[in-house]
């Protein structure tokens, strides 16, 4: 089984990896470039404001940056605390980026930066109406994540954990739980820390992951980025494969058809 005929489908447009890459926190951009070079990512993540909070110059080079990676930006709304201010910043970064794709942060609470979730579906049914094509991030609430389906989002970004913690899912009932209702898409935004926790939730059938400080912060982010890259593989694999079932009891891996001859007397 192989990425061309397993695609990550989103909006009808395909793409070879179930990894999309964030692009903050690196310990220079030289390093950036090479962890997506061996990561070779489905999306990098771009925030417009904070970018754009370093200088003309600064995000000019940047913004080159991302183009020369020949990887598709998703600019997001990283920041933004209010309805309209989400979706000034995303028709901003359309113009700027010249895409419709848009990862819809509207953050409720600063100190876990929780999503807004009794806005998140009105910016993201706005936003739709207006041409653009929502990835939003929301929590592991099922009734949240159904609301951004019926509003038109067709893919939804749930968290694993708080942004940045790395403790990898710490709610597997409600995670599992969002796979087994929802039909669209869902990548794990959020939360993980180790490549096992994106092998284990590709393993339930999450349909790809998004990363930053698990690979930003690592003490090679390179050799993280390409460790994740495969993780991600074997987690898809292993799900197309089919698990077996766990078992209470011991189970021999050979059958016993009949007692050894040097056990009869």
């Amino acid at each position: 089984m192989t990425p061309m005929n397993d695609p990550l489908v989103l909006y009808g447009e395909s793409f070879d990896s179930r990894l999309l890459l964030g692009t903050s926190r690196y310990p220079s951009p030289a390093v950036l470039a090479r962890a997506v070079q061996a990561a070779r990512p489905a999306m990098l993540t771009a925030s417009l404001r904070r970018q754009t909070a370093h200088g003309v110059e600064a995000s000019r080079e940047f913004f080159q940056l991302l183009r020369d990676t020949g990887v598709t930006v998703l600019p997001n709304t990283a920041g933004c605390h209010s309805l309209q201010e989400a979706i000034t910043t995303a028709e901003m970064a359309r113009e700027v980026f010249e895409t419709n794709w848009i990862k819809l942060e509207l953050i409720g609470d600063d100190y876990t930066l929780q999503p807004d979730t009794l806005q998140l579906p009105q910016a993201a049914e706005q936003l739709i109406k207006s041409g653009f094509k929502v990835l939003p991030y929301s929590t592991d609430d099922l009734v949240l994540c159904q609301r951004l389906v019926d509003v038109g989002c067709q893919a939804v970004m749930p968290w694993a954990a708080p942004i940045g913690t790395g403790k990898g899912p710490i709610n597997p009932y409600a995670m599992r739980t969002l796979r087994e209702r929802l039909e669209v898409p869902l990548i794990v935004d959020a939360g993980l820390g180790l490549p096992s926790h994106a092998c284990q939730v590709l393993e339930w059938g999450y349909d790809a992951v998004l990363l930053n400080t698990a690979v930003a912060l690592a003490q090679d982010p390179v050799a993280m980025a390409l460790a994740f890259a495969d993780a991600v593989r074997a987690g898809r694999c292993a799900h197309r494969a089919g698990a077996m079932q766990a078992q209470e009891q011991a189970q021999p891996s050979t059958p016993v058809l009949g007692t050894p001859f040097w056990h009869q007397s």
